[in-house]
């Protein structure tokens, strides 16, 4: 189990001797190495008895992040042109970082600024992309890394499956959990309830946090490895390496368990047969739709004589009658009674998996819910407008763009695409993996259409 601390650390050593020699995008090297296996990075060392040095550790990824920030800027030439998009995040972060120096909500100012951390501190990251040199970056390095970690988690997960035991189990994950965010065991197998499915199934989750956050990472390596294997002219080639990529996250999204994810997975082929003209894809989904729609009523008409395995679990989730889906609607009823109560908010902390810690959690399991419980209806209309400008700019730029500028707009946009649907059961954000990588390479792609606006308005040399 050491070799998961251990490829933490030496991801964030070997990325640190990238930055030092000044090649910022070693950044990503950590992100992917590293931050994929955080948690159960953490809990092993836990499990090994060094919780002394767990706080340390716990700061690598914004120690990373404000070094390669601090590189990106010195090493400027002329000062960068924004877009809109930049302006709408500059506001959201000082926004919310209003409600951290002044005194709104219960929680003191330490508590404050921790809740600031996970609720905006990715943007960040996203000002790191952006003040990259896309020219300078060979993406096609990292999006293959993604692949093969992915890989990876699924060689994990094979085993987790054949054993019919959670990796988490070994890794002294409650333990870590209980001691650190004070989240008690409370799931049929020793773990969480996140663990688990109705109708007792397990849920797995590779090397990741838990299962939720393995079916959004593999959300996220789906679209990735999709706009790494596509061509300029939306033809799809892959080798063995790709296909072997692919297939793991398939294995990785049936086997998390998760609802939510699993049908955005079917969303971004959707979206990426839609952008790139696969005209095979789009008529498969929708037959493939009519006959779900078919199996779902003849599901309805056999529930009545069995109400048991998986004809129960398919029908509670449309229906929202399971435990997991009411406890969502009660979070969501919740959250929107406190926004309705309170527009400008309730304070940082009030909301999401930092307020869970704290045991005082209004609202939540919904990224958007959490953030407009926290700082109120203007900060909840500057994410979702910058949310769907990100859509709106990427189904514009694929058509633009040619090459590696290419690959990033379209894995920019099939993530966000992808995300919707979780971000409505989840807190999306918390996951410093997932959060970071998605807006890194948002900012990068806002740096390639910048650098295209730049290129137009430079005159032309005789």
């Amino acid at each position: 189990m050491f070799i998961f601390p251990l490829i933490f650390i030496i991801s964030f050593v070997v990325a640190l001797r990238e930055v030092y020699r000044g090649k910022g995008d070693g950044i990503f090297i950590f992100l992917i190495f590293g931050l994929s296996m955080y948690t159960t990075a953490m809990s092993v060392t836990f499990l090994l008895g060094l919780k002394a040095i767990i706080p340390a550790f716990q700061f690598f990824k914004e120690v990373m992040v404000l070094c390669v920030l601090t590189l990106n800027v010195m090493s400027l030439r002329q000062r960068p042109k924004f877009h809109l998009i930049d302006y709408l995040i500059f506001a959201f972060l000082g926004y919310t970082f209003l409600y951290v120096i002044l005194p709104i909500g219960e929680h003191g100012f330490l508590k404050r600024l921790l809740a600031f951390k996970s609720t905006s501190f990715y943007i960040v990251a996203y000002f790191t992309g952006r003040l990259f040199d896309p020219k300078a970056i060979y993406i096609n390095k990292y999006f293959n890394y993604i692949a093969l970690l992915t890989i990876g988690a699924g060689a994990v997960l094979t085993v987790e499956v054949l054993m019919q035991q959670q990796l988490q189990l070994y890794t002294g994950f409650a333990e870590y959990c209980y001691y650190f965010f004070n989240i008690e065991p409370n799931g049929s197998f020793g773990l969480t309830t996140t663990f688990e499915s109705e109708g007792g199934y397990r849920r797995f989750a590779s090397f990741y946090a838990n299962p939720l956050e393995l079916a959004a990472a593999t959300l996220l390596a789906l679209a990735v490895i999709l706009a790494l294997l596509t061509r300029d002219n939306g033809r799809f080639k892959a080798k063995l390496m790709g296909w072997t990529a692919l297939l793991a996250t398939l294995f990785c999204i049936v086997f998390s368990f998760s609802r939510a994810p699993l049908a955005s997975y079917c969303l971004i082929i959707y979206v990426y047969a839609l952008i790139t003209y696969k005209r095979f894809i789009t008529y498969t989904v929708h037959t493939a739709v009519l006959i779900g729609a078919v199996y779902a009523a003849y599901l309805f008409a056999q529930f009545e004589q069995n109400h048991t395995g998986i004809i129960e679990v398919f029908v509670n989730t449309i229906d929202f009658s399971n435990p997991s889906s009411v406890g969502h609607l009660v979070e969501w009823i919740e959250g929107i009674m406190a926004m309705i109560q309170s527009p400008l908010g309730l304070g940082l902390g009030t909301s999401g998996r930092v307020a869970g810690t704290f045991g005082e959690n209004v609202g939540g399991e919904n990224q958007f819910i959490i953030i407009g419980v926290q700082a109120g209806i203007i900060a909840l209309l500057l994410y979702l407008t910058i949310y769907i400008l990100f859509i709106k700019m990427g189904l514009k730029w694929v058509k633009r763009l040619k090459g590696k500028e290419r690959k990033i707009c379209m894995a920019v946009l099939l993530i966000k695409i992808g995300f919707i649907i979780p971000m409505l059961t989840s807190e999306v954000e918390s996951s410093s993996y997932l959060s970071y990588m998605n807006w890194l390479l948002s900012g990068l792609f806002i740096s390639v259409i910048m650098q295209q606006h730049s290129n137009k308005l430079q005159p032309a040399t005789t």
